[in-house]
């Protein structure tokens, strides 16, 4: 029989490993909206998209 005890721990680090990896690099590419941005509106932003939606679709 092997010892695999340890097995079950390096696992555990490899998954919390990748997911501090993923909100690191969320972190990265989100930082640049919340640093340009002084308030959020949800009511602007709706508008930029209805907008945005507008003038593609040419409605």
């Amino acid at each position: 029989m092997k010892d695999e005890y340890g097995q079950g721990a390096a696992e555990y680090i490899l998954l919390f490993g990748g997911v501090i990896i993923i909100a690191l690099v969320a972190m990265n590419i989100y930082s640049n909206y919340f640093s340009n941005s002084n308030t959020f509106s949800a009511k602007d932003d709706a508008e930029q998209i209805r907008s945005n939606l507008t003038n593609k679709t040419g409605l």
